[in-house]
């Protein structure tokens, strides 16, 4: 007999919240029930389950070995439900919530989104951003905005527009730049020590990367983007990043050309078939404003 007959789903819900906020009051506050029933909630379920997954003393409850193994997929399974429930809430066809990297949200994607609301003021975005990848379909995730080779296996994965790079610097830099050798005259900014993009953008002007210069080291794509802006260096920035700061004159492209990384922009969705209108509309709208921006790149 499936397990799940004799247990109870509300019971199996207080576990999860308690664990997850760590107190019995936080937890009966966002199930809309008092401390006490909690409490005879969570004991009934432990009685149904044959054995406790609390240790209870003067600290309150505190979840035991079997408890934390439980918690772990509790968690997941509630995401799911979750999501699943969602799926017939028609107050959500209008919402889309987006999983998106922080620096792509921040730099790219914000600046246009009123253009997309203008259009379809019936189609609510949120977005979520977050450095690690996140699965669209569970725990209420539409969309996943991510830059790879479009290899997620169990998901749908549609390309928009492939990744390219370009040197970028501060126009005073760019003065002391006339051939790509001379870009090894200058320092380098790096992001993490990672010279990504270098190796592609020089191979076709037969030069080889590995005399590269040392430069400064940042944290992220952005703060070398800064960097580059305030004339500390040469940066190799790829289109979404460095746009609208091209375009404000802030940073120029001293040589021409750009290279192709091998990774692309991808629009991921859950793979199952039903699919919000909402998405749809969203994706064309994304895929235009990025073949957009790579038209207004220099050639």
């Amino acid at each position: 007999m499936d397990p799940l007959n004799r247990i109870s789903l509300t019971g199996l819900r207080a576990i999860e919240a308690v664990a997850r906020l760590g107190s019995l009051s936080a937890a009966a506050r966002e199930l809309g029930v008092t401390p006490g029933a909690l409490s005879q909630r969570i004991s009934r379920t432990e009685a149904q389950l044959g054995r406790p997954v609390f240790d209870r003393g003067g600290a309150g409850l505190k979840l035991n070995e079997l408890g934390r193994d439980m918690v772990i997929r509790l968690s997941r399974g509630l995401a799911e439900l979750s999501a699943a429930a969602m799926l017939a809430d028609p107050a959500q066809d209008d919402l889309l919530n987006v999983s998106v990297a922080p620096l792509f949200a921040s730099r790219w994607l914000i600046w246009r989104l009123s253009g997309f609301t203008e259009t379809r003021p019936d189609i609510r975005i949120r977005l979520e951003p977050v450095s690690q990848m996140v699965t669209p379909g569970v725990g209420g995730v539409d969309i996943g905005l991510r830059v790879g080779r479009g290899e997620w296996p169990g998901l749908r994965a549609e390309k928009l527009l492939d990744q390219r790079v370009m040197p970028v610097c501060a126009p005073a830099l760019a003065k002391h730049i006339h051939e790509p050798e001379d870009l090894l005259r200058l320092p380098i900014l790096r992001e993490n020590e990672c010279l990504a993009g270098w190796r592609d953008w020089l191979a076709p002007h037969g030069i080889d990367p590995a005399g590269i210069p040392d430069g400064p080291t940042f944290a992220d794509g952005g703060l070398c983007l800064d960097a580059a802006i305030s004339g500390q260096g040469i940066f190799m920035a790829w289109e979404t990043l460095a746009s609208d700061a091209l375009a404000r004159g802030q940073i120029t492209a001293p040589l021409s050309g750009r290279a192709a990384t091998g990774n692309s922009y991808w629009f991921v969705t859950a793979a199952e078939a039903r699919r919000k209108p909402a998405i749809t509309h969203f994706r064309n709208w994304l895929r235009a404003e990025l073949n957009a921006t790579a038209r207004d790149w220099p050639a």
